[in-house]
């Protein structure tokens, strides 16, 4: 034999005939694998926050299902309670169970609106809400401190735990700031203090 015939050995005989290296290609699937993972992760995760979204969409609109007919019910409320406010102070005795009547009326009406969440507001004396009060004007008390409702015009009310209808209210100004008021009235209607004109137009 001479030395022509021998085949010299070889480290790697794959990659002499142009195949890819073993550790090559495990590295690569590695990769492929690890890359594949995240992919099925974010997918997961995804899919997850779909869900919570999706049941977070129904549990709002079953609980706040009522909304639209909730706000014309308010008109109701109003009815009734400017029924009752106004009647005469000399009422003939032949009306007095007819206001009983209207008054008993209103009672239920607003336990019914408990029993579906909405809850009506009644501020006078609390401090101003931006969040829950639309101010109207302001009134010069230097008795109470500042920021402080000193009238009703019209109940608000809450549906759950969503502002419903604002209530809308004069506020004092002129005395020591309230501790606890949301900003002054001023600032609630963009307007000159003590100004009854300018009115705030946000629900």
């Amino acid at each position: 034999m001479t030395a022509q015939d021998e085949t010299p050995p070889q480290d790697n005989p794959a990659a002499a005939e142009g195949e890819p290296d073993g550790f090559a290609v495990i590295e690569k699937l590695q990769a492929e694998l690890a890359e594949a993972k995240d992919r099925a992760l974010r997918a997961v995760a995804e899919m997850e926050n779909y869900r919570r979204r999706a049941d977070k969409e129904r549990e709002d609109t079953a609980k706040y299902a009522i909304t639209g007919f909730a706000r014309e019910m308010l008109t109701v409320a109003d009815n009734l309670r400017r029924a009752l406010e106004s009647q005469p102070a000399d009422l003939p005795e032949g009306l007095k169970a007819f206001v009983s009547g209207v008054e008993l009326t209103e009672r239920e009406l607003l336990a019914i609106f408990e029993r579906a969440g909405i809850v009506k507001l009644s501020p006078e004396g609390q401090p101003f809400n931006h969040d829950l009060h639309q101010a109207i004007f302001e009134v010069e008390d230097a008795g109470k401190p500042a920021g402080t409702v000193v009238q009703v015009l019209q109940s608000g009310y809450t549906l759950k735990d969503r502002l419903l209808r604002p209530a809308m209210v004069g506020v004092s100004k002129g005395g020591v700031a309230h501790p606890s008021a949301s900003g002054a009235a001023s600032e609630a209607y963009g307007g000159s203090a003590g100004d009854p004109h300018n009115v705030d137009t946000k629900a």
